[in-house]
């Protein structure tokens, strides 16, 4: 997963506007001080270290040659539409999407988009952890990958383990995640696929079928797409490297090619280790959870090499722990810091501790966290709660993406004189098709996939339909309808009062 640009990470001030700042961004502006500028290469793989993991792989190697396209579809509906509209937004407006939401539809819509933000991580932790546990069952004891129980402990212990590593500072969390990508993702991408190739060039048979007529997943009605959603939230965070654009010397020509190297670069990461497991792992044995490790475990035991298995185990839950601890704290300062602007939350919830980390919202999200990783000792398949947990997750982020498309249009129509540093070319059509994709892909998450056909369909639909429910929707109308003027942080009334 990737780390997101929160109102007053960056030492913005969300909802208040710099027109300074804004100007300063455009290319070529004269600030009065030398400008640090980067390569468009450079910015392409510090996208691509944000965005690429090796964690939905499982999920789309069930379709074998066919995880091409769904991977590919989702990219040009929606990993291209995000990445421009972020684009234009973070080089005309600082704050992040607080400030691209309220400026164009209203500051209650813009505290429902950081919202979002917010709640979806805690959906996403308890996905998270629970492919953490069943990683790390390959390096105590592979049967333990679908044990309900085993999973809940380990999301537990581990969340709260994370909050008070979190609690410390941002120094220990800088230092246990900064080697995320290369420990957890390209070195054991790059082993996966090097072993799938010697395995298929060795004569051995692909699992999945790899001629041109599979390139399309079986149509058996909405289903069959069902698991496309995953990489809506696979593909989230694009738009985030935006804020970059500034940095490039001509970004109207050098943003674009940043975005399609990029692309293609991420596309890779995904597709390929996708397409290793689906050569060596059948479908029908394959595990959301622990599909990574069933892969590695089947090549390394037909190489007569499966002490490496614990290995790679040790090197995938490293870097998704590093990954957890980036997003802990992010999304939750971010909130803290514009509730205490605007009065959005109780100010038990504003708090922050001596280290500058807002432990009290921390706490109170554990609590549901905690509460939802339970459900998987409860749970007789862990990969169907898996997966529910992941839809909720990208159900969430969507309202999200929905505001900014609408925004971008709006800001276009409403505030032309706003200098920006990129302009999407066909503002209109580029969000509008990513608005329609989003909704799509937001509606077809109530449809439960193929795999879990045998669950019942009002369970699937009570747990994603309340999750989003209950974290998107009642949460923030709650804390809207119940603001009051006296919880806007002390300093904040007294600079509001002096104003």
């Amino acid at each position: 997963m990737t780390t997101t640009d929160e109102p007053g990470q960056n030492g913005a001030t969300p909802g208040v506007a710099d027109a300074a700042e804004a100007a300063g961004q455009e290319a070529g502006a004269d600030t009065g001080t030398k400008r640090q500028f980067i390569s468009w290469l450079t910015l392409a793989l510090m996208t691509t270290a944000s965005v690429a993991s090796l964690r939905p792989s499982p999920s789309m190697a069930l379709y074998g040659l066919a995880a091409v396209f769904l991977y590919l579809l989702p990219a040009v509906v929606f990993l291209l539409p995000t990445a421009l509209v972020g684009a234009e937004l973070a080089s005309g407006w600082s704050g992040g999407i607080y400030r691209w939401v309220s400026e164009a539809l209203g500051k209650p819509l813009g505290f429902v988009a950081v919202w979002c933000q917010f709640a979806m991580t805690i959906a996403y932790y308890p996905s998270l952890l629970a492919y953490v546990a069943s990683t790390f069952a390959y390096v105590v004891h592979p049967s333990l990958a679908e044990d309900g129980l085993y999973v809940a402990i380990v999301i537990v212990v581990i969340y709260w383990t994370g909050v008070w590593v979190t609690s410390r500072g941002t120094k220990t969390v800088a230092g246990l995640s900064s080697l995320g990508l290369v420990i957890g993702t390209l070195v054991p991408g790059v082993v996966l696929v090097a072993l799938g190739i010697v395995f298929l060039g060795e004569g051995n048979a692909s699992e999945a079928p790899m001629t041109a007529d599979h390139w399309l997943p079986p149509w058996t009605g909405l289903a069959s797409l069902v698991l496309i959603v995953n990489n809506f939230l696979s593909y989230a965070g694009m738009e985030m490297n935006g804020v970059h654009v500034s940095s490039l010397r001509h970004p109207r020509a050098e943003y674009p090619r940043s975005v399609f190297l990029a692309t293609g670069l991420v596309l890779l990461i995904f597709i390929l280790p996708a397409l290793a497991i689906s050569w060596v792992m059948p479908a029908s044995e394959l595990s959301l959870t622990a599909g990574l490790m069933q892969a590695f475990q089947a090549f390394f035991d037909h190489f007569h090499v499966g002490w490496l298995t614990k290995v790679v185990g040790i090197m995938l839950v490293l870097a998704a722990l590093g990954g957890m601890l980036t997003w802990l704290a992010g999304p939750a300062k971010g909130l803290v810091t514009l509730a205490r602007q605007e009065g959005y939350l109780p100010p038990f919830l504003q708090k922050f501790n001596r280290h500058g980390v807002p432990l009290n919202i921390m706490v109170a999200q554990g609590v549901v966290t905690t509460l939802i990783g339970v459900l998987y000792a409860f749970s007789d398949d862990v990969s169907s709660a898996y997966w529910m947990f992941s839809v909720i997750t990208v159900q969430i982020y969507l309202i999200a993406y929905l505001l900014m498309f609408v925004a971008v249009v709006r800001l276009r129509a409403t505030q032309p004189h706003v200098r920006r540093g990129f302009v999407v070319p066909a503002v209109t059509v580029v969000a509008g098709v990513g608005f329609v994709a989003s909704a799509c892909a937001l509606g077809i998450g109530f449809v439960p996939p193929d795999q879990f056909g045998n669950a019942p369909l009002w369970r699937y639909l009570l747990i994603v339909g309340g999750g989003l429910l209950a974290l998107g929707v009642v949460a923030p109308a709650a804390f809207l309808k119940y603001r009051r003027p006296e919880w806007i942080h002390p300093d904040h009334q007294r600079k509001n009062t002096t104003d």
